[in-house]
């Protein structure tokens, strides 16, 4: 009889242990391992792997290769992304990441190199391991597109709008309407502003 409780308890606590898998890596400060890209925060993904590994040894990666091609990415025939699986006591979550440049934007596969493909993977990698929690705050907000920063008023007499009247009177043969198209690109001008550049044209 108590062979048989003892072994309930393993279970139970093995089932808890599954239950909290996020709860207890989304504690796990990574903080001293954070770097920058850009404005974005990172861990590398070898430093993910091995705190990963540390709490659960059991951790497993695969990299998810094209039944067709063989090729461990995908294609939508103008763009690639990669498929990276992270499993932990039998649960499996896998990420799927665009292969991107140096400016995050998504490379074209005729352009596509191996390096580029590489590099996806072991950024999956690291996503994949912070869907299990580890490093997950890293993520938050990625997904918002950033608001462009408002665009500044025009103000008669000011600093800006002396460089403007300058340009503006330096560049008459674009015409009026050309150059306030141009300038609403960078400013808010209201009717005042407006009639005076007008004039400064003529």
């Amino acid at each position: 009889m108590t062979q048989i409780r003892n072994q309930f308890k393993l279970i139970h606590m093995d089932k808890q242990l599954t239950n909290n898998t996020f709860a207890t890596l989304s504690k796990v400060g990574v903080k001293h391992l954070v770097s920058k890209k850009g404005k974005l925060d990172y861990i590398s993904w070898a430093d993910a792997w091995t705190l990963l590994k540390t709490h659960c040894p059991d951790a497993t990666r695969t990299i998810y290769e094209h039944e067709a091609t063989g090729l461990n990415y995908f294609s939508d025939g103008k763009t690639c992304y990669v498929k990276v699986g992270i499993t932990i006591e039998g649960e499996e979550i896998i990420d799927c990441l665009p292969v991107m440049d140096f400016r995050n934007k998504s490379v074209s596969v005729d352009n596509l190199t191996s390096m580029e493909v590489n590099t996806a993977i072991q950024r999956s990698t690291a996503k994949a391991i912070a869907m299990f929690g580890l490093g997950i705050s890293l993520y938050s907000g990625e997904d918002i597109p950033s608001e462009p920063a408002p665009k500044p008023i025009l103000v008669l007499g000011s600093q800006n709008y002396v460089k403007v009247l300058k340009y503006v009177e330096s560049n008459k043969e674009l015409g009026v309407e050309s150059l306030l198209a141009q300038l609403r690109t960078k400013y808010v001008i209201d009717g005042g502003v407006e009639v005076a550049l007008t004039v400064a044209c003529k």
